[in-house]
This record gives C-alpha cells, sequence and structure tokens, in this order.
C-alpha cells in the first residue's frame, strides 16, 4: 500500500500544509478499521510510515515543480499595485 501514499503525495503535493497530516491520520486509521492494527506503539508505527510516504510523494510533486518551472520560465509574478 505503500504506493498509494506516494500517489496521494504527488497528486495532492500542491497542498502540502493539509495533505502531510491528513494522510498521516488518514493512514494509521485506516489499518485501525481494517483490523491491521491493534495497540498504540503499532499505530503510531504506521502513523510513521504514512507521514513518512507521503512526505516522499510531495517532495518529488515539489521537486518536479521547481524543475518544470526553471525550464520553462515561468514564474508568479506579483500583481502591480
Amino acid at each position: 500500500m505503500i504506493p498509494t501514499l506516494l500517489l496521494a503525495g504527488l497528486v495532492f503535493g500542491r497542498w502540502w500544509r493539509i495533505s502531510i497530516p491528513a494522510a498521516t491520520i488518514g493512514w494509521a486509521v485506516l489499518l485501525v478499521a481494517d483490523g491491521s492494527v491493534a495497540d498504540l506503539p503499532h499505530f503510531l508505527g504506521a502513523a510513521l510510515l504514512g507521514f513518512i510516504n507521503v512526505t516522499i510523494g510531495v517532495s518529488v510533486f515539489l521537486a518536479l515543480r521547481l524543475v518544470i518551472r526553471g525550464v520553462t520560465g515561468h514564474h508568479r509574478q506579483a500583481s502591480p499595485s
């Protein structure tokens, strides 16, 4: 299921401040609901693995965005006041 969180990080990387905590908590809760995790240490471990995997996906998204912006020369410009 690791690719699921990597893909979530890639897809929702633009909103990383929301997607990382949501995926961290969501992954651990999903495993509890599934019955795969029954105690606190395993819950915390699942949350940590969810955090790591989605953070890698977000990092790849952000790195690709920087590369694309560097190649195309497209940068967001401030609106004139």
